[in-house]
């Protein structure tokens, strides 16, 4: 049995089932979890992070075969997924716990991350400037269980039904060649 290399992404823009479910039909992602990096309370909750004062925000790591899908694409596919000139914000959901963030692994992801953002800025893709912050991942906490492909499992929660599909759609659209089910 042939043995495949795997990368891991960690990525923070807002509501981490906004992230989640679109990603989870690309071709290339193994697997996705919700969880909570970039402050310093150990072992934080849910409660506790949506308070602002543990310093995480909430991120999914996912695992990807690279030779299916580029760090460097699955970070154009993120950046599409959220607004990365709003400090601390996306849409409704307010605090630092939403804040737009490339958590690197290694030093090439590092320098893909800001390769990535340079590029964004130049095209000028967005009117005001991008405030994602590029850190190394210090800790990965997963979150609770029932964040698990959350919004498969609750599709009428009232905030997931308004933020979520409108999301879905517009990965299916713009990265139609790159489903799991095209």
């Amino acid at each position: 049995m042939t043995q495949h290399k795997t990368e891991t992404a960690v990525l923070a823009g807002g509501c981490f089932w906004c992230i989640e479910a679109p990603l989870r039909d690309i071709r290339g992602v193994l697997s996705i979890e919700p969880g909570y990096a970039g402050g310093q309370t150990p072992d934080p909750t849910y409660e506790a992070v949506c308070t602002g004062k543990t310093g995480h925000a909430e991120v999914v790591r996912i695992e990807f075969d690279p030779a299916i899908l580029s760090y460097r694409d699955l970070l154009g596919m993120f950046f599409v997924l959220h607004d990365p000139t709003t400090l601390n914000r996306q849409g409704n959901d307010v605090g630092t716990q939403y804040r737009s963030a490339i958590f690197t692994l290694s030093p090439e992801q590092d320098r893909i991350a800001h390769e990535v953002c340079d590029g964004l800025t130049a095209a000028h893709v967005w009117p005001d400037p991008i405030v994602t912050q590029i850190v190394p991942l210090d800790h990965f906490y997963p979150a609770e269980t029932y964040h698990q492909d959350y919004f498969a499992k609750n599709p009428g929660n009232p905030y997931c039904a308004a933020v979520i599909p409108p999301k879905i759609a517009k990965i299916r659209k713009l990265f139609r060649d790159r489903l799991t089910t095209a």
